[in-house]
């Protein structure tokens, strides 16, 4: 199996392991089979590939889409090291408003799948290079966002002091003010 595929206490939000293939002239590895996905229950199709880079301290999100344009996304790091979040926006859900994290890093290669459902944000720990697929396109009119720093939610970002947003990031509605139209086991 090229993947590892571990859980969360939140469902939905994997973290991937793949098998890394190394020698002297540097190391292969898969970041995306479909196979191995659809029998771990990850049943997307990929259809854009971003890539951002980030400073220091540097916070993205939390950013979501409403249906019907909700995305889901694989992310990983190509360079550097981030703290990456999803938070769980499923009215209904038992687990709404809670959230959970990973450290991702070039050094330890891995990717976080984090589904339809659930905002998506991280915070540059280092200069950083993201990649992330997503499974639908971009689309403006239905991007919503959340406060990075909701204190309902009560995320830890390890930089927060030095935390950078842009302006569009800063004026993001807190959890219970900010529009979902996600419903807990509806998809």
């Amino acid at each position: 199996m090229p993947f590892r595929f571990k859980r969360f206490s939140i469902p939905g939000p994997v973290l991937v392991e793949p098998l890394v293939f190394r020698d002297g002239r540097g190391f292969f590895m898969e970041l995306y089979k479909r196979t191995p996905f659809l029998a771990e229950g990850i049943p997307y199709d990929f259809v854009q590939v971003n890539a951002s880079f980030s400073r220091r301290g540097v916070v993205r999100g939390l950013h979501y889409q409403l249906r019907p344009m909700e995305q889901g996304k694989l992310v990983t790091v190509l360079r550097g090291r981030i703290l990456d979040v999803a938070v769980d926006v499923r009215r209904g859900s038992p687990w709404f408003g809670r959230y959970v994290s990973v450290e991702l890093s070039a050094e330890k290669p891995a990717l976080f799948w984090i589904p339809p459902g659930f905002a998506h944000g991280f915070q540059a720990l280092e200069d950083s290079l993201v990649l992330y697929m997503v499974t639908k396109e971009y689309s403006p009119e239905h991007e919503r966002c959340i406060a990075w720093d909701d204190p309902d939610i009560g995320i830890e970002w390890p930089l927060a002091g030095e935390a950078v947003l842009s302006e569009k990031d800063k004026r993001c509605p807190r959890l219970r003010d900010a529009e979902t139209n996600f419903e807990y086991g509806v998809f």
